[in-house]
């Protein structure tokens, strides 16, 4: 849904063949398994401990020595495995869709809207030429009161085209709209002539216009490539140190060119004044006088000018880099915490549905949700705080991980020791074990 709402003005209206939505759909699809797989885990993993908890499977299984961490080997072998998986899909199929939907989506976006001529409505879409029809005959397909506008000389409305009716359809190859025009005429203002309109009438004449604009060209998916999300940790690992190389390069070249403002100021003190100041870095205001003095001050801040801006452009293009190398070393984390978070996850489910003894969609859809805010505003959290506030790709981006990873030890260790941690009995007893603490300390 989230999808649709934010391309549906690039999808509505264009024409588009089914084919190429349910592509579009698919690749965008790939973007929900980073949130669809570790929440799956987490409510999976709830639903069938809660169940064998509430159906006392997992007492019978206590009570022939088998321990709840014997009992959760096979599902970690399996969540080992859909960890492997998603690494696998995080590093190759991940990066190979964001490429794909970006691609076609630009090209959906850059086709124009389908060939729809209103009533009444001056159509523009067709370049150089603006067409109005008074009305359409939907049965027959026949046009009336038809008026076309010429704009091909980008001087206006000097070259109209008048009929009374006419048919429209499309040339075999779709490139070109075919209108077949009775019983109308044609002016033509004409710039320095001695005759300066031209008017003639036709009782039928076919005109040619270039459609092809209207048709989805598909562009080059190698435009597309370089960007980070596109990337796996490989090309993460090299696209990060070209960024580090471009970035030396770019200090080591700004620090040429003050330089070579330096000895450029120098050499201009030299020719102009009359300095002696090639092998010298200190000048003696004092021995020259006041017109000499001005010149040098006025070099001097010309030169200090010029140099801030030289340190200014460095340091925005440093700063853009920064960024961008941020963006990638995101990427390049993102791998990883998806693969391990279903691990986590898993370690949170499984001991909750052991500990509130729930099964079906009830309370374990509420408590897994709940843990999935949790891990995803974290998540996003962490993000953020890399792009705006400059923290450390690493620490934002494990922030989530390390904040789950106590809690998924502690319903461990509770659900070990069969630990009621939900049971509202044993939290009435300590209210009323601090009310009476409470009491006898008042007296």
């Amino acid at each position: 849904m989230q999808f649709l709402w934010k391309y549906v003005d690039d999808l509505v209206g264009k024409g588009l063949e089914w084919y190429l939505i349910a592509e579009l759909l698919l690749y965008a699809s790939a973007n929900l398994v980073p949130m669809a797989l570790p929440l799956s885990i987490l409510l999976s993993s709830i639903m069938t401990f809660g169940t064998l908890g509430e159906n006392y499977e997992l007492v019978a299984i206590k009570s022939a020595g088998i321990s709840l961490q014997r009992a959760m080997k096979p599902l970690l072998v399996v969540t080992l495995f859909l960890s492997f998986t998603a690494f696998y899909f995080s590093n190759n199929i991940w990066p190979i869709a964001n490429l794909k939907f970006a691609s076609l989506l630009h090209d959906i976006s850059k086709k124009k809207p389908a060939l729809d001529i209103k009533e009444g409505i001056f159509y523009k879409d067709i370049d150089d030429f603006v067409i109005r029809v008074g009305k359409k005959d939907q049965k027959n397909d026949i046009l009336y009161d038809i008026s076309i506008y010429d704009h091909t000389a980008k001087e206006g409305n000097r070259k109209v085209i008048r009929a009374e009716e006419g048919t429209m359809k499309m040339s075999t190859d779709n490139t070109k709209l075919i209108l077949t025009l009775k019983n109308g005429f044609s002016y033509n203002e004409v710039k320095k002539s001695t005759s300066p309109l031209f008017r003639s009438e036709f009782e039928k004449e076919v005109i040619y216009l270039d459609v092809s604009g209207f048709q989805m060209n598909r562009s080059d998916e190698g435009l597309f490539k370089n960007n980070y999300k596109m990337l796996n940790i490989v090309q993460l690992d090299e696209a990060i140190d070209t960024i580090k190389f471009e970035t030396e390069l770019g200090i080591i070249r700004m620090g040429k060119k003050v330089k070579e403002g330096i000895s450029l100021f120098k050499d201009t003190l030299n020719n102009n004044l009359n300095l002696a100041t090639a092998d010298s870095s200190f000048i003696n205001l004092l021995s020259y006088n006041k017109g000499v003095q001005n010149q040098i001050y006025q070099g001097a801040i010309n030169a200090l000018r010029r140099h801030k801006t030289y340190i200014t452009t460095l340091s925005r293009y440093v700063e853009s880099n920064d960024k961008l190398i941020d963006r990638h070393q995101i990427e390049w984390h993102r791998k990883f915490t998806l693969s391990i978070a279903c691990i986590i996850l898993f370690f949170i489910g499984a001991p909750l549905g052991a500990i509130i003894r729930r099964g079906g969609l009830g309370m374990p859809v509420i408590i897994s949700v709940l843990f999935f805010l949790v891990f995803h505003v974290l998540s996003i959290t962490g993000e953020k705080l890399v792009k705006e506030s400059g923290v450390n790709p690493a620490t934002g981006m494990w922030m989530a991980t390390v904040i789950l990873i106590p809690i998924g030890a502690f319903l461990t260790y509770k659900s070990t020791t069969d630990s009621a941690i939900f049971d509202a009995d044993g939290y009435k007893k300590i209210f009323r074990n601090l009310k009476g603490i409470f009491k006898f300390s008042k007296k």
